[in-house]
């Protein structure tokens, strides 16, 4: 979708999206020599001995949730390309389309449960291992699986908001008035329905969109309703940057799981904590932009590496 390139949309707005383009479109590549997988290991495992470790997830975390990441090699990005803010908070087309894909998505998103990473993850916390928890992901694992304290830095699916009034409404109540607007539409598009895409919409033929019903918001009646997340070309809350600021100032290494860190508000703390002279450890699939600044980088899959260190730090 290119329509804000258009002339009817102010200059600016423009070209946030086009920024936001780029951002969705950046390619991780490799900016390190492959390390020895032992090494990385036993490094990240000294990290974790240490405590006040702070903690930054993405996607590959709940890819064992059912919940695809972005850039790994069965990444959404391969075959969807996600929304702009721009495009969701100035073309009325754009935002019926992401309501009526997600309202079909939501049931999946909504069925997820936390996997064997976010729990261990959340007991090093208790255990001390980790102290913060920052998560880039927007699906509310990390918190159900019990991580305190827990920063959802891009925001939650959970909370609906309404971009007239600023009303917040759970998303669960919004999820109830759009079915008894379309009864039965949720149903019969899954059938249809390819690709659940981790911003929680799925893929959907435009003769779907067309049949679908958008509710308003509960205080003033707007349809201009936004899941509660940031969207590319939008930004992190300030208080949000504030919590975040708090976590890498307490924090005594960093520990990168599940992220390429492409876009700057993740790849922001790794800079912080490397500009510190604190140490990093990355554990991910493939490359992030972390590893040029990471002494231990270890490329695997996130489970089995994580049960692997919690069985050597018993």
């Amino acid at each position: 979708m290119e329509e804000l390139t258009s002339e009817s949309f102010p200059a600016p707005v423009a070209d946030a999206h086009r920024a936001a383009l780029r951002s969705i479109a950046r390619v991780v590549d490799e900016t390190a020599e492959p390390q020895d997988p032992a090494v990385a290991r036993d490094g990240i495992l000294e990290l974790l001995r240490g405590g006040e470790v702070l903690c930054v997830t993405g996607a590959g975390v709940s890819t064992d949730s059912g919940i695809p990441d972005y850039r790994g090699p069965n990444g959404s990005l391969r075959r969807h390309r996600p929304m702009t803010y721009q495009e969701f908070r100035h073309d009325d087309a754009a935002r019926r389309r992401y309501w009526a894909r997600s309202f079909v998505g939501w049931r999946h998103m909504s069925a997820a449960a936390p996997n064997a990473a976010h729990r261990l993850l959340a007991d090093w916390q208790r255990r001390g291992h980790l102290g913060g928890l920052i998560t880039q992901n927007v699906d509310g694992l990390h918190a159900a699986a019990g991580a305190d304290p827990v920063v959802p830095l891009h925001g939650d699916l959970d909370t609906v908001l309404c971009l007239t009034c600023d009303n917040r409404e759970h998303r669960a109540g919004l999820d109830r008035r759009l079915e008894e607007a379309n009864p039965g539409f949720a149903e019969a598009a899954a059938v249809a329905a390819e690709n659940v895409n981790p911003d929680g919409d799925v893929e959907l033929d435009e003769a779907w969109v067309a049949r679908f019903h958008m509710v308003g918001c509960l205080v003033c009646g707007s349809t201009h309703l936004k899941p509660d997340v940031v969207y590319f070309g939008e930004s992190v809350p300030a208080e949000r940057k504030a919590a975040v600021d708090a976590m890498v100032a307490d924090a005594r290494a960093l520990l990168v799981v599940g992220s390429s860190m492409a876009v700057m508000s993740g790849f922001r703390v790794a800079l912080q904590m490397h500009r510190a002279g604190r140490p990093i450890g990355v554990i991910n699939g493939g490359p992030s932009r972390a590893d040029a600044k990471a002494p231990f980088r270890w490329r695997t899959r996130i489970t089995p590496a994580l049960e692997e260190l919690d069985a050597a730090l018993r």
